[in-house]
């Protein structure tokens, strides 16, 4: 009877062994096979690869979005020849991508591209409104060091990038196609070009010796140069108000509501964004109302008395928009030939407007590592000097991308006693003023990219909410509260630096990579 017992338990082990060891397989063959999808062999010819028209160039860059477009016209102004390939050349319609922050218009200033926003209807941004239970603060940008002209903008993000695509089209040897990059080609680990399908369905290859993807936060490249760790925290519905008197003209507006924030800022001299955040990644439905139930009834009376009858507008007009906020920290595998940019290479939460920034601060670094190359074909080489760009990308990338995360958790409402000290406590350090105000709002407007300066700030906020509480007789229930709140703190935002890179982002000079030199023939 034990025997048989015996040899029971020993078959059920060796059929548990066997279903785990399916499950591996199938999922190293997923993994496989997503990467197959995406990058395709092809066997030398002679030695020499050469695109399907004839037309060689130095760089091939997919997508022609904000990464996109001012990569190709940065390039082409340093005399590279750039092949770029967009999947659709008309203008885009997004609910997102539509406020840039001071320290990104510096950015594109410093690329020529500041034209790019005129003509557009663009507007001039200050700083930020912060409402909260009936009280509002205001937040300036410190800009006082700086020309007139320099503040943040806001604008149709159609607008934008299609006045930068025919900009960096309008240089001669910058070629912009429609057509849809299926999958990048690989001779022997090395990245040579791409494979796409035309507007007209023709399937043909391009080749160049560095190809860089910006195909956006969809990308279906991106799984083969860097180890995506997606997360969805909450989505955005888009709401444009039409003749709406914001409470402070040419200023973004924060609505810290329950559940989570609320945006408002101008677009255009008569339209005004509005972003309701919805947590988690279901949404009211729309099709059958319940979305503008959810809006009306949940959100509307949350917002500022002077917003709220063009809001109600809004809704009632019934253009309501959705779309999922995306945060991605920076995983690339370095792999010759290939690089990866803009939000197919690292994304974080849209509440700062920070994507942009980030985009046109590492167009910059790029843009300077390149310049002393006349020549990128040795491709393992130039893989090992471009390493220092994600090194020397982390100040103004993690400083924008930690402050995003953090913000988001400290402003969406909670049950959670300390959660709601911590929350109250930020709009309350907000609006000291002086230093307390400036200081991280030059954080946020790309003005200070300091991590540690981002760290100082955020702990400040966490003592000075632990003061309030035990100010001015603390009691054990007070003492409790703030040490979680200490705690609370710290578990948002040290997961972020974790995932950030702790050594890159506060010690780079430490990082071997920051000291590369170019390559010398």
């Amino acid at each position: 009877m034990t025997d048989s017992y015996v040899w029971g338990w020993i078959l059920c082990s060796v059929m548990t062994l066997v279903a785990l060891f399916g499950v591996v397989l199938r999922k190293q063959k997923g993994n496989r096979i997503s990467r197959t999808e995406s990058v395709k062999s092809f066997p030398a010819s002679n030695g020499e690869c050469r695109s399907a028209d004839g037309n060689d160039a130095d760089v091939i860059i997919v997508g022609a979005g904000v990464a996109g477009s001012a990569l190709a016209h940065t390039l082409g102004k340093d005399g590279r020849r750039v092949h770029v390939i967009e999947r659709d050349l008309t203008e885009p319609d997004r609910i997102v991508g539509e406020l840039l922050q001071p320290g990104g218009y510096l950015k594109l200033i410093e690329l020529g591209l500041e034209d790019c926003v005129e003509e557009i209807d663009a507007q001039q941004i200050f700083g930020y409104a912060l409402f909260k239970d009936g009280k509002h603060t205001r937040l300036s940008y410190p800009l006082e060091k700086f020309n007139s002209d320099v503040s943040g903008r806001s604008f149709h993000n159609g607008r934008f990038i299609q006045r930068m695509r025919e900009k960096s089209a309008s240089l001669p040897n910058v070629r912009l196609e429609q057509g849809t990059v299926t999958s990048l080609l690989e001779e022997k680990g090395i990245i040579k070009g791409v494979q796409y399908k035309t507007k007209d369905g023709r399937k043909l290859t391009s080749f160049a010796p560095l190809t860089i993807v910006c195909d956006g936060c969809f990308s279906n490249l991106r799984r083969s140069l860097c180890n995506p760790k997606v997360d969805v925290p909450s989505c955005f519905v888009g709401l444009v108000l039409e003749n709406c008197n914001l409470p402070y003209s040419n200023h973004g507006h924060v609505v810290l509501a329950d559940p989570s924030p609320i945006l408002f800022y101008p677009i255009s001299s008569s339209e005004v964004r509005s972003l309701v955040d919805v947590p988690g990644q279901k949404v009211p439905s729309i099709a059958n109302g319940e979305m503008a139930n959810y809006l009306k009834a949940v959100v509307a009376p949350q917002v500022p008395p002077e917003i709220y009858d063009s809001f109600v507008a809004a809704v009632d007009k019934g253009n309501i928009r959705t779309m999922p906020n995306r945060s991605m920290p920076a995983a690339p595998h370095p792999t010759p030939g290939a690089l990866l940019m803009g939000d197919a290479f690292n994304m974080r939460h849209p509440l700062t407007g920070g994507g942009m920034t980030v985009a046109l601060s590492d167009i910059v670094v790029l843009r300077d590592l390149l310049r002393p190359l006349r020549d990128l074909n040795d491709a393992s080489t130039l893989c090992i000097y471009l390493e220092s760009f994600y090194t020397l990308r982390k100040p103004v990338a993690s400083t924008i991308n930690t402050l995003a995360g953090a913000l988001y958790k400290v402003f969406c409402a909670s049950p959670d006693q300390a959660r709601k000290e911590m929350r109250q406590a930020c709009f309350d350090y907000l609006s000291l003023g002086g230093v307390f105000s400036t200081g991280p709002v030059s954080l946020l407007s790309g003005l200070n990219p300091r991590p540690l300066s981002l760290v100082l700030h955020f702990f400040a906020v966490a003592v000075y909410g632990v003061g309030r509480l035990l100010l001015p007789f603390p009691s054990p229930k007070r003492i409790w509260i703030g040490a979680r709140l200490i705690t609370g703190a710290s578990g948002i935002i040290l997961p972020i630096i974790k995932a950030e890179g702790v050594r890159q982002m506060f010690f780079p000079a430490t990082v071997p990579a920051y000291y590369r030199m170019p390559p010398v023939k």
